[in-house]
């Protein structure tokens, strides 16, 4: 309940324009080797959605400060990921970045380019407030055209292009009220919950649960993909592990094994025989030591 209502307070910072805060300060104690990557990652938060986000940022940072369970490379890859994910790829952050190139936001200014990516019709409209896009999504699926792919160009090479950047990236206001934005916070805060399930279960292999952040990457198909093998993996392998209803001791291997066989392929039919195979393996080791 807190890490939500942490959520809600700079939501409605952010959305009744009292995002000038200032930047928010490195948290208390924070071990040295990190400092560096926590403090790109404000910056990095602050262009992406401002003063107000990155303060969640450092408040969920927080919660592994100071812990004696959590050793400092523990805590950098935690740092580095959680600033990925929480700056993840909207037809937003690509209209800001690309908006960045024209002005020099790069380090030095670019020739006038079109970039045209990818997206699926849902993840588009996921990018709008939940109350404008809940019903055209709902439109698209009677049509059935929620997951058609569409190619959007990102110009700075007209003033139509560039005016058109500018509105995408004022869209940036509304993106704490939106769909994909919901989807991103829960993700995030199940991840920590991993993380932390894993540091009180089994320390060993929280490393890996960490790393798991980077099957989630990009967006369209790929991210989808990610997405969903990251589920498949974390409610069928480490979710039971935690609860004491699968017998796995090694849980690093089971995941590092399960991530091998996760292919491009939306049925994950090796991703899931592989976890099927490291269950089965883990249920008859813990009913042969019972029989012991």
């Amino acid at each position: 309940m807190a890490s939500f209502l942490s959520s809600l307070r700079y939501l409605l910072a952010d959305v009744i324009g009292e995002d000038d805060a200032a930047p928010p300060f490195l948290p208390e104690c924070l071990p040295d080797e990190v400092t560096a990557i926590v403090s790109d990652a404000i910056d990095l938060l602050i262009d992406y959605q401002g003063a107000s986000y990155a303060q969640l940022y450092v408040d969920r940072l927080s919660r592994f400060v100071g812990r004696q369970d959590v050793d400092a490379a523990t805590f950098c890859e935690i740092a580095r990921l959680m600033a990925i994910r929480m700056s993840y790829e909207d037809p937003i952050r690509i209209a800001q970045l690309k908006l960045a190139e024209l002005e020099g936001g790069a380090g030095a200014a670019h020739a006038p380019s079109t970039d045209v990516k990818k997206f699926r019709l849902d993840e588009l409209i996921g990018s709008l407030p939940a109350n404008v896009a809940e019903p055209v999504l709902d439109t698209l699926d009677m049509v059935g055209w929620r997951h058609k792919r569409v190619a959007i160009p990102f110009s700075t090479a007209s003033r139509w292009g560039i005016r058109r950047l500018k509105f995408e990236a004022g869209l940036r206001r509304w993106r704490l009220l939106s769909t994909r934005y919901e989807e991103e916070r829960v993700w995030v805060e199940r991840w920590l919950h991993m993380i932390a399930r894993s540091l009180a279960k089994q320390p060993a292999s929280a490393i890996a649960v960490v790393a798991t952040a980077t099957m989630i990457q990009g967006y369209g198909d790929a991210y989808r993909q990610g997405l969903a093998d990251w589920h498949a993996i974390i409610d069928n392998l480490a979710k039971p592990t935690f609860d004491g209803v699968l017998p796995l001791s090694d849980l690093a291997s089971a995941i590092a094994e399960a991530r091998a066989a996760a292919l491009p392929d939306p049925r994950q039919v090796a991703l899931k025989r592989a976890i099927a195979q490291i269950r089965a393996r883990a249920l008859a080791a813990g009913a042969s030591a019972a029989a012991e």
